[in-house]
């Protein structure tokens, strides 16, 4: 009895997690049905980043969701992250984003600091990880199976892929075989 219960009750949840994003796969989602809803609550709800179309945590700022592809997770399910997507960002396939994220694809004007530059998306390939407390900037471009470790400043493109970058400014520590897909 109790086992059916707790089954209809994630029934339940998983009805209104379609309701609060008909835009995201929850029936295919890497995070528990439990997470989504607190997520969906804390969005839809109470408010916190409710034009974001993804789950993503109440600390977390999103801007200009509607130039992100957030690819097959959800970039700002983490604390405190901040993704401001005014020249665009492209997540590929199974990105993960740690906490304090800060990926930033916009820029201040050097001679003119009222007036912002455009510049090319951020690109982060597929099965890229980004550690916590990392920093992307404008017109950067990670090729597939790329990590970067915590704390990392990103200024510039690594396309190559496979592969871990650190530091400030971030570079190659080291180079990775390709990534392994284990089907779970």
């Amino acid at each position: 009895m109790k086992k059916m219960l707790i089954k209809l009750i994630l029934k339940i949840i998983t009805v209104i997690n379609k309701i609060m994003y008909p835009k995201y796969d929850v029936n295919n989602s890497v995070h528990p049905q439990i997470v989504i809803f607190i997520s969906g609550f804390q969005q839809k709800i109470l408010g916190f980043n409710r034009h974001v179309p993804w789950p993503v945590h109440r600390s977390s700022m999103v801007k200009e969701c509607n130039r992100i592809d957030p690819g097959t997770r959800t970039p700002g399910l983490g604390r405190n992250c901040h993704i401001d997507g005014r020249n665009g960002i492209v997540f590929g396939k199974n990105v993960w984003v740690g906490p304090s994220v800060k990926i930033i694809s916009m820029n201040h004007d050097l001679n003119n600091f009222n007036k912002y530059t455009k510049a090319k998306p951020i690109k982060i390939g597929d099965n890229s990880w980004l550690g916590a407390s990392v920093i992307i900037l404008g017109e950067v471009e990670l090729g597939e199976h790329t990590i970067v470790a915590a704390g990392a400043i990103v200024t510039k493109s690594f396309p190559e892929g496979n592969q871990v970058l650190g530091g400030n400014p971030a570079k190659v520590i080291k180079n990775l075989p390709s990534y392994n897909v284990v089907n779970e």
